[in-house]
Parts: structure tokens; sequence; C-alpha cells
């Protein structure tokens, strides 16, 4: 497969799952691209996500804990959520909160919050989609169900859900949040509402808010861009310039020649190990200086 019908297909999925292309007219232009319905097919497997796709941590790991839970949080609303945390800790934890993708709360989500588990902290992965009745198992019907939820509200759910965490028994009394894609995007704006609520986000090519508002921002931020998502940068670089000027304790990388959820290891196309590894690194790292 030659880099430009690479590149157009990428392109061309990330119009289907981010701008609300018709799924007919996305397999009818996928299909163009590739030659063919069977190529097509082949390439689009390749780029989307595979809910099979083996796990970092397993879920059986004898080094963590996990467990699944629910707590209140805002407007008479109910969280549902994964949490993880060492099996053996020396002292008081931090806690992250971790925000999915615009696919919900899937395994690999769940997958994020048992590496960080690994790392030394207590991790909830929570489900955006709990007001509604929770993730979907088809994609395609979480992503639909993700641009239907009221977007304030959704913070809220966020902003409470860290208050929830700082207090929890065993914390250490702080709190971050990680997120990717959709999430990214929920992790800038959760440091807008929260203020000092949050002590640290890392919010993974995350499209931004207005960069008015980046004086309300309180936490330490890590920002993580893929150089060839120019749809995230337009708004996200903006906003990481905005956060120096008004004295925000931030940090942003743009990782060269790789694409809008390179992270993801379980789209084989979009995944970019090198760039994984020390995006994930550096967030680890983040954490450690900012949360412990």
């Amino acid at each position: 497969m030659s880099g430009s019908i690479r590149a157009a297909a990428i392109a061309l999925y990330d119009r289907f799952t981010h701008e609300g292309m018709d799924r007919r007219a996305f397999m009818a232009e996928l299909t163009r691209i590739a030659g063919s319905a069977a190529a097509a097919s082949a390439l689009l497997g390749a780029i989307a996500a595979d809910p099979a796709a083996a796990a970092i941590v397993a879920d059986d790991d004898k080094r963590i804990r996990a467990r699944r839970m629910r707590w209140p949080v805002a407007g008479g609303r109910t969280m549902k959520g994964y949490q993880v945390e060492p099996a053996h800790s020396a002292g008081p934890l931090p806690s992250v909160l971790v925000v999915h993708e615009n696919r919900g709360l899937n395994a690999h989500i769940e997958d994020v919050a048992r590496r960080l588990g690994l790392a030394g902290y207590r991790a909830v992965a929570a489900d955006f989609l709990s007001p509604i009745g929770g993730t979907p198992a088809d994609e395609d019907a979480a992503r639909d169900a993700i641009g239907k939820l009221d977007l304030a509200a959704s913070v809220a759910d966020a902003v409470a859900t860290l208050g929830m965490l700082r207090t929890l028994p065993g914390g250490n009394g702080k709190a971050g949040a990680v997120g990717f894609c959709w999430g990214g995007g929920m992790v800038n704006r959760i440091a807008v509402a929260a203020g000092p609520a949050l002590d640290a986000g890392a919010p993974f090519y995350g499209p931004a808010p207005d960069p008015s508002e980046a004086g309300k921002v309180k936490a330490a931020m890590l920002l993580h861009y893929a150089g060839l998502d120019e749809r995230v940068n337009k708004t996200g670089l903006p906003w990481a310039k905005a956060l120096q000027e008004a004295g925000v304790k931030v940090e942003s990388h743009v990782y060269e020649g790789v694409n809008h959820a390179f992270h993801n290891d379980t789209s084989a196309e979009r995944y970019n190990e090198a760039a994984a590894k020390l995006a994930w690194q550096r967030t680890v790292d983040f954490f450690a200086a900012n949360l412990r």
C-alpha cells in the first residue's frame, strides 16, 4: 500500500469519526481510494481500533487491583467506571481520571488505566456515557451517543469526579487527568472548569477551548500533539501558546510524522510505537512531578 493511499484513508477515517460523515458515503470514498471493496475492508480493519487487540497490562495482573464502581456526580446523575490501583502501596496514592476517546469506555481505555495502576496511581476510567445507559458495544453507536452528550454536563460530571478522587480513603488528596482524542479535549475543558481541583492534566491530541479561557487553568499541563493532525493542531497549538502566556505551568510536544491517535496501540495503521512510548513516559514523569 502506497503512503499516499494510507494517508488519504487515515484522513478520510478522521472525517468519518470526528465530523459526522455518513458511513455509506465513507465506505464509498474508502473503496475509491483503496481500489476495491475488498481492499477497502482490509484498509479499514488496519485503521480502525481492534477491540480484540491484546492488552499491554492483563486484566488479571497480580500487581494491581481492579474493580467496577459507581459514584454520584452533578445533577443527581450517577457515573460508572473502572478503578485500578497497585496491589500493594507504601503510602497514600495520587489519583488520575482517565477520559476515553469518542468510542466510550472500552477495553483499550481500561488497559490504559491498568498501566497507570502499575505505575503507582489510583486510576479511574470513567464512562461519560453513563447518564444515557453506558458505552454500547457498537463503536458507531458510541460515537453517535458521544455527539449527543451535553458537553457542559459532562464537564460538570468530571469536576465532581475529581472531587470524589481527592477524598477517597488512602489517597494523597491530589488528582490529575489524562485523556485521548475526545477525552483530550475534555481534559482541556476540565482544566478550565476545575480550577485548583485539578493538579495536573495531560491531554493527548485533544481539541482545545478558546485561548481566552487559558487564564482559568490552575493545573500543570502536558500537551501531546500529532504532527500530521491538522484538525486538532489548529486549535491545540494556539491553546498551548495561550497557556504559556497566561503563566500556566505548561509543556507541549508535537510528535512529527505521526497521526491522530498515535498512542492507541489497537489501531495498526495509526499507532506509532516510538511516539507512543515517549509520550507515555513523559506523562508518567509529569504526574510523578505534580501529583506525588
